[in-house]
């Protein structure tokens, strides 16, 4: 093994042996400074909370329903961060929406996993508030002879509740020819074809059933009261 003379050896013309290996040892025996993950971890959360929220923020600017302003570009502006940021945490655009459809189903308080038949009613109202903070989005306007016949349709359903619900009040029997509109509508029946798969005659059947069960209330004065809703679900 190769010697080293150490300089006080040299001056008094001695020679003291020192191993190149433990110089070495001497070298990685000095103190690092530590590593702290715990605080790394705590800033990428941060980070990537922050993202999501601000692509929150950017869809309740618009209706609920146009996701098109949620773009990396966009929510990066809005984050304070640059796009690599956003894709080194979320990947894709498509993780970015996924995170923030997250965080919009947190903000309304809202649990669909192990849901029970007795949750839905809150669930849905949980929805609905959440919807409310949203921007209405412009309706174009209908043809004149849609229009008419859309008036027409309100004026039939809201008569037929009052003759029947006589000792309700204008918003209470609003409130039921209102859901009764909404129960017969095209848009209705065209939703539980194509994203419920029901052909025709099972959609008509499950309208009419509905529409039937609106129709017992009523004529048992059965006004529209939210009803009480479980604060958890039934084990």
């Amino acid at each position: 093994m190769n010697r080293i003379a150490t300089p006080a050896a040299r001056s008094h013309g001695t020679i003291d042996a020192v191993s190149p290996l433990s110089l070495s040892a001497g070298k990685e025996q000095r103190p690092r400074r530590a590593y702290n993950s715990t605080r790394r971890r705590e800033q990428a959360a941060e980070t990537r909370r922050r993202i999501v929220v601000a692509g929150s923020d950017l869809l309740h600017r618009s209706d609920v329903r146009d996701w098109g302003t949620l773009t990396i570009r966009a929510v990066a502006e809005r984050a304070g961060v640059n796009e690599r940021t956003i894709y080194r945490h979320l990947t894709n655009e498509r993780g970015l929406r996924d995170a923030v459809m997250q965080q919009l189903e947190k903000e309304a308080g809202i649990e669909l996993e192990g849901m029970h038949l007795e949750d839905v009613a809150g669930v849905a109202a949980r929805i609905l508030e959440h919807v409310s903070s949203f921007p209405l989005a412009a309706r174009p306007a209908l043809d004149p002879t849609l229009d008419d016949a859309n008036r027409r349709q309100h004026e039939a359903l809201l008569g037929a509740v009052s003759i029947q619900a006589q000792r309700w009040s204008d918003d209470e029997c609003l409130m039921a020819a209102g859901m009764l509109d909404v129960l017969w509508s095209v848009s209705t029946y065209e939703r539980l074809v194509r994203d419920w798969h029901l052909d025709a005659d099972q959609a008509i059947e499950a309208i009419s059933w509905v529409i039937g069960m609106v129709e017992v209330a009523v004529r048992r004065g059965r006004r529209p009261a939210a009803p009480q809703v479980a604060t958890s679900s039934s084990a």
